[in-house]
């Protein structure tokens, strides 16, 4: 029974640890081939938005919403796949509800 609670304490803390290093990492996605570039942590912060100038158009602000949105949400997908990843090494592959 010991040993259970101390491999699982070495898990928690070895978690933390990957948890801390990814959250320094960031990932980037790009929408409209490039004209718009979001920067995200593996926390899920967003950290940087780029936008090529060209397509600012005030006539189709829609568009360049789309591009905003698109680029936020393929980052987080990165930033989420790149913490799952990280973190499956030490789960082994297990499925821990409520873990990510």
């Amino acid at each position: 029974m010991n040993d259970l609670i101390r491999q699982a304490q070495q898990m928690q803390r070895k978690m933390a640890q990957i948890q801390e290093e990814v959250g320094n990492q960031t990932v980037e996605a790009s929408a409209g081939g490039g004209m718009v570039t979001v920067t995200v942590t593996g926390n899920q912060e967003v950290t940087g938005i780029a936008i090529d100038p060209s397509v600012v158009d005030p006539n189709d602000v829609d568009m360049l919403q789309d591009l905003v949105l698109s680029a936020v949400n393929e980052a987080m997908k990165k930033a989420k796949k790149l913490m799952e990843d990280s973190m499956s090494e030490v789960t082994g592959g297990m499925n821990i509800p409520g873990l990510f």
